[in-house]
């Protein structure tokens, strides 16, 4: 096993700081957030409005990569409902957006996943195929968790077996079984962790590093494993 790195380093690596992740995925087609999600985030956040009209209405895009998608909702918003009070976060490590936002109702934001907290909570959360280069994935996980509204929902990609021992062995099953107990629901077909309602996720573990030499992940893209002792 390779000599572990720490988030700095990590975020330095080839690997993690690239320009190639998430930059072509829309909000909606056969390339898109739709897809990959298994519905429609414009969608969801119209219903929430139409629900909750006297509330401002959030998604947090974490690994946002270019933005398209955020940019996309931002255009339909403008146009299908121009008095929605919307807020679009975009986060990612490289500040490589595919324009600036024409509306206050976007923000995209140039910071590691590690550092950056919203103000309040979100009423959707998306992470795809963001963790595949998180270090210490567990700790932005019981994050992501906790940022929700009573009804909000999370949604993100998660390869278990990125979780790995200090021995470099697979701690898939005891991070399913923790994440199962604290109410999320794991879809192994896609790859999909999700929560309804803010969940309290703590996990019986010491970060130690990553590994960003273990090779592709189950999307077929260099990945990078998080090692911990439990």
């Amino acid at each position: 096993m390779s000599e572990l790195l720490d988030d700095p380093a990590l975020e330095r690596s080839s690997v993690v700081a690239n320009n190639s992740m998430n930059r072509t995925r829309g909000l909606a087609g056969v390339n898109s957030y739709e897809r990959d999600l298994g519905f429609d985030p414009f969608h969801l956040l119209s219903e929430t409005v139409r629900a909750q009209p006297d509330t401002t209405v959030t998604w947090i895009d974490l690994c946002c990569g270019s933005g398209r998608a955020l940019l996309e909702a931002e255009q339909r918003f403008t146009r299908d409902l121009p008095n929605a009070d919307i807020a679009l976060l975009g986060i990612d490590l490289i500040d490589y957006f595919q324009t600036r936002p024409h509306t206050d109702r976007l923000r995209l934001i140039t910071a590691s996943a590690h550092d950056w907290h919203p103000d309040h909570p979100a009423d959707l959360v998306t992470c795809v195929h963001g963790l595949h280069y998180i270090g210490d994935k567990l700790a932005l996980l019981s994050a992501m968790a906790s940022w929700l509204t009573p009804t909000g929902r999370l949604t993100a990609h998660f390869d278990p077996h990125s979780i790995r021992n200090p021995d470099g062995s697979s701690a898939a099953r005891k991070v399913l079984a923790h994440l199962r107990e604290a109410g999320l629901d794991y879809d192994r077909r896609h790859h999909r962790l999700t929560a309804q309602g803010p969940r309290a996720l703590t996990f019986p573990a010491t970060y130690l590093g990553a590994d960003d030499t273990s090779g592709p992940g189950y999307t077929g893209q260099p990945a990078v494993t998080s090692h911990y002792d439990w």
